[in-house]
């Protein structure tokens, strides 16, 4: 827009000024070679200015006469250009679609078309080429030789990585990954890998300066950085709890500050505390992290956190404890484990049945066989308190990748990944024991016959919805005088094996 108006703006001037001189009349006169010329200046404003433009035109020709070899080798070379690069999109994207033989071909065209220097694009395309082919040797050869440019180096050791990690050579795959967290730590296949190896050998600050390189790309990838971060700064105090308390205090109030329900954190922390004799801001780092997510470890460490106190104060810092979190099982199996250990029975028997009642496990059913052998010492109900625990779901655990561990590791000895275990019970019985009544009505046999009272029922017999949908294990029946079995009538049991 601007360009049309300039130019109707130098039209405009030029009418101006012709017009001027029109209205200006007066003569010209030159002389030259004996002859004498006389015209009107407006016509000699005229003749100068198709001069002018006769000779620019003239200079434009012989330019383009001079130049046109150029331009035509460069018309050529544009065009070849574009068809490699044509036959590069069509190669990459056959490589991707998983089509070997066309992507081999397009690779050959644009070799011919395309310089290799130049273009990186074309080692990526044959060495991805090689991969569909099968000729896993010769794409690593490829992946190797990018390793000698600026600008593949990173997808060289990519390529390596991943073939590495194919052939199950943990070792070759984090020396790769290595090298290229050196080089861009934001990456995070290489920053991962390189974590975890370092996570392994301990080196919780170089872990932590990866995972500070990070540069997540969304609130979920943020979250899990922050997250990774809290484990490692928790294994880190760990590891400096009994040579440096202060630094093991530093570095898990740092973790408890970016997680505060994460229960190691504030675990580590109370330790610290511990150790540095600062018990009253221990406990309540604790009571901070029981009130978000009530631990049976946070409630043990808690109970025992002043080593001189007798049964009956560990009681009572256990009661204090539960009212920070009413209504929940951890907390009564807290007052119970110290009712129990105080020789309050009767508290201990209520307070575990009170967590039954809200969560039948294996560990309650446990805990009132402790309580019955310590208070009666009868073995009749101790022995079906033991029967139901075997029937009962298993209490949570620390759990990363299927494997149960007693304590929390910041990374998985599966897989390596950071941050894997959670608290969840783990994996249940294939056995287990349901009541009569819960069962769903059995079908009648295909000759009309009636069907044979058995009280084991094979798993492929059991509807799985039915099974999964079943009340949890009834509490309030009385128990039996004799050890493990109950005889009333309405208590048949069916096992699934």
């Amino acid at each position: 827009m601007l360009r049309v108006l300039f130019y109707l703006l130098l039209v405009f001037l030029i009418c101006l000024g012709l017009a001027w001189v029109a209205d200006r009349p007066g003569e010209m006169i030159v002389t030259f070679n004996g002859y004498r010329y006389q015209v009107s200046v407006l016509v000699a404003a005229v003749a100068v200015v198709a001069v002018v433009a006769a000779v620019m035109v003239a200079w434009w020709l012989l330019k383009g006469i001079w130049r046109s070899p150029h331009a035509v080798s460069r018309y050529f070379r544009a065009r070849k250009r574009d068809r490699g690069y044509q036959a590069l999109s069509t190669g990459m994207i056959a490589a991707g679609a998983g089509d070997a033989s066309l992507a081999r071909k397009m690779n050959g065209q644009a070799v011919k078309l395309l310089r290799a220097d130049q273009e990186p694009l074309i080692q990526l395309l044959d060495a991805q080429a090689s991969l569909l082919e099968g000729d896993h040797a010769g794409a690593r050869a490829k992946f190797e030789a990018m390793l000698e440019g600026g600008e593949t180096r990173l997808l060289g050791l990519r390529g390596l990585y991943l073939e590495a990690a194919r052939l199950g050579d943990r070792a070759a795959a984090r020396h790769y990954a290595g090298r290229a967290a050196e080089i861009a730590p934001q990456l995070h296949w290489a920053s991962e890998a390189t974590i975890e190896e370092k996570t392994e050998t301990g080196n919780w600050d170089g872990a932590l300066k990866l995972i500070d390189a990070r540069k997540p790309a969304n609130e979920d990838e943020r979250i899990r950085v922050t997250n990774e971060r809290a484990a490692l700064l928790t294994a880190k105090s760990m590891s400096l709890l009994d040579t440096d308390p202060s630094g093991a205090r530093n570095a898990a109030l740092e973790a408890v500050r970016i997680r505060p329900a994460f229960v190691p954190a504030s675990l580590a922390a109370a330790r610290a505390l511990f150790r540095l004799n600062d018990t009253k801001k221990g406990a309540k780092v604790l009571e901070a992290v029981w009130r978000l997510e009530p631990h049976p470890e946070v409630a043990e460490l808690y109970v025992q956190a002043r080593q001189g106190d007798s049964t009956h104060d560990r009681l009572a810092r256990a009661r204090k404890l539960a009212a920070l979190r009413t209504n929940n099982p951890e907390s009564s199996i807290t007052v119970a484990r110290a009712a129990l250990a105080a020789h309050e029975f009767d508290e201990a028997r209520e307070a575990a049945e009170a967590a039954l009642r809200m969560q039948p496990r294996e560990g309650i059913y446990l805990l009132l066989a402790d309580i019955e052998e310590a208070s009666t010492g009868d073995e009749g109900r101790m022995r079906q308190y033991l029967a139901r625990a075997l029937r009962a779901p298993r209490d949570p655990a620390w759990v990363a990748d299927n494997y149960v561990s007693d304590t929390w590791a910041p990374s998985s000895p599966v897989s390596g990944r950071i941050d894997a275990f959670e608290w969840r019970a783990p994996v249940e019985r294939v056995a287990q024991v349901i009541d009569m009544e819960d069962l769903p009505p059995r079908p009648a046999l295909t000759d009309g016959s009636e069907p044979v009272e058995d009280e084991t029922v094979d798993a492929e017999m059991v509807d799985a919805e039915a099974v999964e949908a079943l009340p949890p294990p009834r509490t309030d029946r009385p128990l039996p005088d004799d050890p493990g079995v109950d005889h009333t009538e309405d208590d048949k049991r069916f096992r699934l094996f």
